[in-house]
């Protein structure tokens, strides 16, 4: 995997910093699980399928992939396999927004883990 190494250092400060956050390939990309048993984020540093550039693919609460698609497709795209469940592709080429990067995987974060776990995010 070539890629831009410090997206992935970026996610993984991100992602892992979130309540019992595991990190595994899979399908040969970077993942984080909760409780290492379900997925919220995976990164694929140079693209996947017919994405031919580097992007995000993470979980979303119902009504945010439409959401998010509507107001930037230039940014946010529904990714293959996964995006029928409602999760989100965020394209990691060009200027990137780490702030609204982490937002996304804090919420994608909060889709899947259950309500203990999320309920810590808040304190």
């Amino acid at each position: 995997m070539t890629g831009d190494l410090s997206q992935a250092a970026r996610l993984r400060a991100i992602c892992g910093g979130l309540p019992e956050v595991t990190e595994r390939l899979s399908h040969g990309a970077p993942t984080w699980f909760v409780r290492d048993k379900k997925a919220f984020a995976t990164l694929w540093a140079d693209g996947h399928h017919d994405n031919h550039f580097p992007h995000l693919w993470c979980a979303a609460a119902p009504g945010e992939q439409e959401a998010l698609i509507g107001s930037a497709p230039d940014r946010f795209f529904r990714p293959p396999y996964v995006g029928h469940r409602g999760w989100i592709g965020i394209r990691l080429d060009g200027e990137v927004d780490w702030t609204e990067v982490s937002e996304l995987c804090t919420d994608a974060y909060r889709a899947i883990a259950p309500a203990r776990l999320a309920a810590q995010l808040d304190g």
